[in-house]
């Protein structure tokens, strides 16, 4: 299931591929940006001179226009989209290998890319420090961590001592209607493995195996597992990116569990959920 994901099941208006490969001098590569995020942004480091839609800044009225009858712009949820859309992008490329593990990159210089300022870039580099994706280097900007073989093999047994306990108690209560509920969830996966998209089969894969905990109740459990997964398929510092057959391989996995949950066959269940986080740190 694993391999070495905003929102689940749409892909980041930054699309994995934004980046392209890094080239052997170290500059960053260029990426691709809508005009609507950068219109977000332009709007926000006006400092509020225009209104979406076109209306009067703050402190302007309009003729005819009563002014306490205008809400205030919401500048503050702008800024915010444009951090969340950089994020999922940072994410997709740190699962693409997009963003090289040891390499340093500077907010000024992604957000020149983004065509964005580097406030919303540094905001989510600093998001991901907390997750531990990248490095804080004082006055050069981030580095991307390198892992190495032990530190997944160790994700992927903390996750398995979370989550084949909980998939084998709830085998056995769960009714069999809400496991095929869940079967879109495992097809999103096949068809990002079927064209090797890693960065959407990262989100899909993610999205499946939290709609699964999600059936025991425990938020807290989903929040910790879904964490430690995400942690899971960042890249090694070294070694060849998932092949197709592997992502496919992982992602039939899925659809096979799902019909062992249906037919409540706990013995194929358990070999089956074994077998995957055997597997997850591959």
């Amino acid at each position: 299931m694993e391999q070495g994901s905003a929102r689940e099941g749409v892909r980041p208006a930054y699309a994995p591929g934004a980046f392209s490969r890094a080239p052997a001098d170290g500059r960053m590569p260029e990426c691709r940006v809508p005009e609507q995020a950068r219109g977000e942004q332009a709007r926000v480091e006006q400092g509020g001179v225009e209104r979406a839609g076109g209306r009067p800044a703050d402190g302007e009225q309009a003729r005819g226009e009563h002014t306490h009858s205008e809400p205030p712009a919401p500048r503050v949820v702008q800024r915010h989209s444009v951090r969340g859309q950089i994020l999922d992008a940072l994410r997709a490329a740190l699962v693409d290998g997009e963003l090289v593990p040891g390499q340093v990159y500077s907010a000024p210089a992604l957000g020149a890319r983004f065509g964005v300022s580097a406030t919303p870039v540094r905001e989510a580099m600093q998001r991901l420090a907390v997750e531990g994706a990248v490095e804080v280097v004082p006055n050069r900007g981030f580095r991307v961590s390198e892992r190495g073989p032990r530190e997944l093999a160790e994700l992927a047994e903390v996750r398995a001592l979370i989550e084949v306990p909980v998939m084998m108690g709830l085998a056995r209560t769960v009714p069999a209607h809400r496991w095929s509920g869940l079967r879109p969830l495992a097809e999103a996966t096949v068809t990002a493995a079927a064209v090797g998209d890693r960065a959407a089969y990262a989100e899909s894969d993610r999205a499946f195996h939290r709609a699964v905990l999600m059936l025991s109740g425990n938020e807290q459990l989903v929040a910790v597992a879904d964490e430690l997964h995400r942690r899971s398929q960042w890249p090694l510092v070294s070694g060849p990116a998932a092949r197709r057959a592997d992502l496919l391989a992982d992602a039939s996995e899925h659809t096979a569990l799902l019909d062992a949950l249906v037919s409540q066959d706990l013995a194929v269940v358990q070999a089956l959920v074994r077998e995957h986080f055997a597997g997850a740190d591959r």
